[in-house]
Order: C-alpha cells, then sequence, then structure tokens
C-alpha cells in the first residue's frame, strides 16, 4: 500500500480496513463494540482540498463527516468556491458538521451561545442540520468531556474518543501510529479516523502541501484584485518559497 499521503494512499487504507471487515458509520450509529469506522475530516484549510479524498469515498460506497470552520482566517465558508465545495460533499452523500474553534472567543464566552449561532450560520449555508461538532485544537478539558455542545455530541466525548479507537493524522503524519497498526483494528473493535485534507493534497511533505495552499491562495487573490481593481495587473507577484533559487 502506498504509504504516502496521497487521495490514492488515502483509498487504499479504506479499501484495507473494509478488507479487514470495517463497516463505515456515522457518529450516531458506530457501537464501540463493533468493527465500526467512523470517517472524520476536520478541514483547516479550505473545503475545496476535501474533494479528492470525497470522491474517492464515494468510489467505495461510503460517506464520511466534514467538519468546517465557520471562523477561519484561512477560508470564507461563504464564499462562494466554499459553498460550491460543500454542495459538492453533500451531493456526494457526505455530512457537512461544525468545526468549532474555542480560541476564537474571549475565554469567558459562552461557548454553547456561540456554537449555536454558528450551527445556525452554516445551517442557512448548507441547507442541511448540524448534527455533531468536532473541536479546533482542543484543550485537555475538552477531551472526555461528556457534556454536549449547542445540545449536539462532540466527537471528543468518552463514546468517540477513548472507548472507541481514537487514530489522527495531526501535523501531517501518523504520529501515534498508524491506523492499520491500531490496537482497536488488532482487536476488531471501533475506531474513529481523523484526517485533515490539507496534507493529503499529493506525495510530498506537509511542508509542500503547505506551500501549494498559499501558491493557490496567492493565485485566487491575484485574480479577485484584478477583477474588483482596475489599477491592478495580474500575474505580477511572486512568491519564492523556502529551498528555492
Amino acid at each position: 500500500m502506498n504509504s504516502a499521503f496521497s487521495p490514492q494512499a488515502y483509498s487504499d487504507l479504506l479499501a484495507a480496513l473494509l478488507a479487514r471487515g470495517y463497516a463505515v458509520r456515522d457518529f450516531a450509529t458506530a457501537q464501540p463494540d463493533r468493527a465500526d469506522l467512523i470517517l472524520r475530516h476536520d478541514v483547516d484549510v479550505w473545503p475545496g482540498y476535501a474533494l479528492p479524498m470525497a470522491e474517492a469515498e464515494a468510489a467505495l460506497g461510503v460517506s464520511a463527516s466534514y467538519f468546517v470552520l465557520t471562523t477561519s482566517p484561512l477560508y470564507n465558508v461563504g464564499a462562494a468556491d466554499c459553498r460550491s465545495a460543500l454542495a459538492r460533499l453533500l451531493q456526494l452523500g457526505h455530512r457537512v458538521d461544525l468545526h468549532f474553534d474555542p480560541a476564537a472567543y474571549p475565554a469567558d464566552a459562552d461557548r454553547d451561545a456561540a456554537a449555536a449561532r454558528e450551527c445556525d450560520w452554516l445551517q442557512a449555508i448548507t441547507g442541511q442540520p448540524v448534527g455533531m461538532v468536532s473541536f479546533h485544537r482542543p484543550s485537555p478539558d475538552l477531551l472526555n468531556n461528556p457534556a454536549t455542545l449547542a445540545g449536539r455530541p462532540h466527537a471528543y466525548q468518552p463514546r468517540y474518543f477513548s472507548a472507541m479507537g481514537y487514530c489522527s493524522d495531526s501535523r501531517g503524519g501518523w504520529h501515534k501510529g498508524a491506523p492499520l497498526q491500531h490496537a482497536a483494528v488488532a482487536a476488531g473493535t471501533a475506531l474513529q479516523l481523523l484526517t485533515h485534507p490539507i496534507w493529503w493534497l499529493g506525495d510530498g511533505t506537509p511542508q509542500a502541501a503547505l506551500e501549494r495552499y498559499l501558491s493557490d491562495r496567492i493565485a485566487g487573490l491575484d485574480a479577485a484584485l484584478a477583477a474588483n481593481v482596475t489599477t491592478h495587473h495580474p500575474g505580477r507577484i511572486a512568491v519564492t518559497f523556502k529551498g528555492e533559487a
């Protein structure tokens, strides 16, 4: 199996888990003592980068939960490109839920009220209910916390985080062990598999994935400036990445 992070590697990983008897379930129906697989994607950078993974899942006949930020400094979930990507995710049969960033608010803010507003906004964009929440860079007090948020379950409740296996590609690597070597997979019990689409853009390093995002973002801003500011001439902005001449 291809070990690099790429859409094909992701397809291979899912196929390997399915071959081991796993059934893909959503958060609501997965059972800890069964060979159930929850596919969770936290979209930290841009929803468009999630589409190759979403297409790969659809080709295998499975669906996933895509959690998107409404407070991200890196993308505007209400912009046309994001709306189009989210619509495609839903068209493929996936779910779009809320990736909530507590750090976007003061420490004394009412998290329930803030999350409820974000859920309302996301529901207005997608036309679909938000049934689940994941936390962006969760603090220790949120891990294994059984409390709901805005009346909704979250991905770090004990049922999903400790009663089930948990495996994440945080920072672009399987730093706590690859999924196929996870103890839950060896035992044939439930696994919550968290991936971040930015890391699966191709066969390069995490740095290469981030540089591609930066290049894409600059090109998009360049085109937007040209479309909205008559004195701007596109193509005149050059960016040199670390390691380039």
